[in-house]
């Protein structure tokens, strides 16, 4: 009978420190512990920034390959809509009469920093003469809204599919 009591106070001694240490594992909340907040990995503007950018991108690409000035403009930030409006039409503008844009592709999306930094490929043709341009659009948030901060020559290749995007 003895045995058989320290078995039953054994087992009450388990059953009572038990939940205690769960409690301090976290596995069981504790009234004392702060509810912990949902940490997550990307924040909802950086995960729709990539698709913004690139809609920004096509748009302004669209309005290149259709020779609409005001299309164009409507995707840059404001800030560069003075230097846009003087040289958006000259011979080294983007809506140049010489030229006709006869294709155009977006080839990579990726995070710099806040930014998005946006890969294209333009196929011009001039004459009877047809090259294809590289051009790196970076798309920022101003005002609360996506547009183009920036223009130049160049960009990144493809980012491998199933890797991960570099980011800033």
């Amino acid at each position: 009978m003895r045995v058989e009591r320290q078995r039953v106070a054994v087992l009450a001694a388990v059953l009572a420190v038990v939940p205690l240490g769960l409690t301090g594992c976290g596995l069981v909340d504790s009234p004392r512990r702060a509810p912990e907040k949902a940490v997550t990995t990307t924040t909802p503007a950086v995960e729709n920034g990539a698709e913004r950018a690139r809609a920004r991108v096509q748009a302004y690409l669209d309005a290149m390959k259709a020779k609409s000035v005001d299309a164009g403009r409507a995707q840059l930030c404001a800030p560069l809509h003075d230097a846009f409006d003087a040289a958006a039409t000259t011979p080294n503008g983007d809506f140049a009469a010489h030229f006709t844009v006869s294709g155009t592709e977006i080839v990579d999306v990726r995070a710099v920093g806040a930014d998005q930094e946006v890969s294209t490929s333009v196929t011009v043709k001039v004459g009877d003469r047809t090259s294809s341009i590289k051009i790196l659009f970076t798309v920022a948030r101003a005002d609360g809204q996506w547009c183009i901060a920036r223009e130049v020559p160049g960009g990144h290749s493809p980012t491998p599919t199933g890797a991960a995007t570099p980011t800033g």
